[in-house]
């Protein structure tokens, strides 16, 4: 039996969907980009733009989780000693705001492997069992085992969703794409520090007419599954 996702075309493209075979990976949901106390709230940023994607993605956890599918979170950051960390990045990094990689805020050094600030948000936290992938860019393959864990499992399409729509999640959605995974992103799943920014990026990959895969909201995948299990 084939089963779709209404989008911006029908995914995936041959109806092959089953949860052995399709995973969600949710991108960088950290306090560092979508709590208080975090890096992008130390720029004023209006964290509702970065938290937008958060009830979305509660309520599809809540079908897909006791549905089998495998879940994949990401959290970006660096080694304590910068020593992953390019130039000019961190140079990049601090000329935002003079707050760059590694300097201290309230909850500890923004974006640095193990501290508070550096975790996934509460309310989006793993369950028993998902993967996390620590990864030092913004794409969530690069200097990473991502692919390697979704061919051992089997996979082959990708629900990409999180933060932020036109850094990390575009990131990693178009190096899936290239590596042959079969993506999905999920508008209403994902959030940009600007939120114009968000919007130009969907406008950007709706206009490709699907060359790094489908648009979809997780209304249409949660009536998707509905209908599977009718």
């Amino acid at each position: 039996m084939t089963s779709h996702v209404s989008g911006l075309y029908p995914w995936p493209y041959d109806g092959d969907l089953r949860p052995d075979n399709t995973a969600l990976i949710i991108i960088d949901m950290q306090i560092d980009f979508c709590g208080e106390g975090g890096w992008v709230h130390s720029r004023g940023v209006d964290l509702q733009n970065t938290r937008r994607a958060i009830k979305p993605l509660q309520t599809l956890l809540g079908a897909l989780r006791p549905a089998g599918y495998t879940i994949i979170h990401t959290r970006e950051g660096h080694r304590p000693d910068l020593s992953d960390l390019p130039a000019n990045k961190l140079w990049r990094s601090e000329r935002l705001n003079g707050q760059g990689i590694g300097a201290h805020g309230p909850m500890g050094r923004y974006l640095i492997r193990g501290e508070p600030n550096w975790d996934i948000i509460p309310e989006l936290a793993p369950a028993p069992g998902e993967v996390v992938i620590d990864k030092p860019g913004k794409g969530a393959f690069m200097g990473t085992d991502l692919e390697t864990v979704l061919r051992t499992r089997g996979i082959r399409n990708l629900m990409v969703a999180g933060v932020t729509t036109d850094c990390c999640v575009q990131s990693t959605l178009r190096d899936a794409n290239d590596r042959g995974f079969e993506c999905l992103l999920l508008e209403d799943c994902c959030g940009a520090a600007d939120h114009s920014n968000h919007e130009a990026q969907i406008e950007m990959f709706g206009l490709s007419n699907g060359l790094y895969g489908s648009i979809a909201t997780s209304d249409d995948v949660i009536a998707t599954l509905a209908g599977a299990a009718a």
